[in-house]
């Protein structure tokens, strides 16, 4: 690998970070990354303590770096609870006081999906933080009044991390299901945002997206406008796009991406210093093929991809960090997608490097 320091010369390592089977935990998923006002990467991922699925006991657990990614701390509990599902972290920084906060979800271990979208289990949203860059997590409190509405069933935050815009305001993206026929097979799904506009202390519903969306990230771009990308459930398998031109109280222009194909799966976004997107999904019919993009335009042509694992991948995130660098946490295996969350770090002369293609 070539040296790093050489930061006009492409270079790119990648390391397991959580691996399925070791720490007490059958499976580690969703990756979470977020960098804090000290420059500290945080690592954020739900260990899996029953199994592979989304249901069971899991943790919400977290590792921290110091030196831009390349060593890590050990692996912290930030949110446990017996007999129940915590999980879908979505972090995101609030700049003027350093505050880390870090929306999730919950439901009983054995109240998966299907049994809150027939509206026979509950799914809650809760919100803690950390003033102290990520050594300590304050008492979840539950906000699921003021985001969640009574008619929706399935909630998930993130999973992904949020953004601050340069206003002020904390953005928060999430997705819901609304309990028509309180079947997840026939009821709408809807990307949407929630928001602060008190640096975290109180938090409210924004815009949704249409019909069929689902996980999603979103960006403020140049011009302050927002760009939502989403999982999309129809369209053929392609990541759904809305923009926002007012801070997210409203989504519109809402497009379906022919270049971004996906095996509908989640996928990461990521704001570089320079304004331009970063782009990760498994770029496939399957979950395989993890793939970053590179966007100059705000998310209108993605001419840059590089990939890096070509065998099966799924979830992942992304962080710009100070030292130039760029981490993209992902799901990522021989076998299947979910054997280890592994940390790429690469620079932006790898990604947009012609030579090694």
């Amino acid at each position: 690998m070539r040296d790093e320091n050489l930061s006009t010369q492409p270079w790119r390592q990648q390391e397991p970070l959580f691996i399925s089977g070791e720490g007490g935990y059958h499976t580690y998923r969703i990756p979470a990354l977020v960098v804090s006002v000290q420059g500290t990467l945080l690592a954020f991922a739900e260990g899996r303590k029953d199994g592979r699925g989304d249901a069971g006991e899991i943790d919400l657990i977290l590792r921290r770096s110091f030196d831009n990614g390349k060593s890590w701390s050990a692996t912290q509990v930030v949110v446990s609870e017996a007999g129940m599902t915590c999980g879908n972290p979505c972090p995101v920084v609030e700049r003027e006081s350093g505050t880390i906060w870090l929306p999730f979800c919950k439901n009983l271990a054995e109240g998966g999906e299907t049994l809150i979208c027939e509206g026979k289990a509950p799914r809650s949203v809760w919100i803690t933080y950390s003033t102290d860059d990520g050594q300590t997590w304050a008492e979840p409190r539950e906000i699921t009044e003021a985001v969640k509405k009574p008619e929706w069933t399935w909630y998930a935050t993130g999973p992904c991390h949020g953004i601050q815009l340069r206003g002020g305001r904390l953005v928060v993206p999430c997705d819901h299901i609304v309990g028509v026929h309180f079947d997840r097979g026939r009821d709408p799904y809807h990307s949407h945002v929630i928001y602060s506009d008190d640096r975290g202390a109180t938090w409210q519903l924004g815009g949704k997206v249409e019909v069929g969306t689902n996980e999603c990230a979103v960006a403020q771009l140049e011009d302050g406008s927002l760009y939502m990308n989403c999982r999309n459930y129809v369209g053929g398998k392609r990541r759904a796009v809305a923009r926002s031109q007012d801070q997210g109280q409203t989504f519109g222009q809402f497009q379906w991406d022919e270049t971004l194909i996906e095996p509908v799966c989640q996928a990461s976004l990521e704001r570089m210093p320079a304004g331009q997107l970063l782009f990760a999904n498994p770029a496939s019919r399957r979950r395989e093929r993890l793939t970053v993009r590179l966007s100059p335009d705000g998310g209108h042509t993605w001419p840059v991809a590089r990939v890096l694992h070509r065998g099966p991948a799924a979830y992942s995130d992304l962080a710009a960090l100070p030292d130039s660098a760029i981490c993209c946490l992902y799901e990522r295996g021989d076998d299947h997608p979910y054997e280890t969350l592994t940390l790429a770090r690469f620079n932006l002369s790898w990604l947009t490097d012609e030579g090694e293609k």
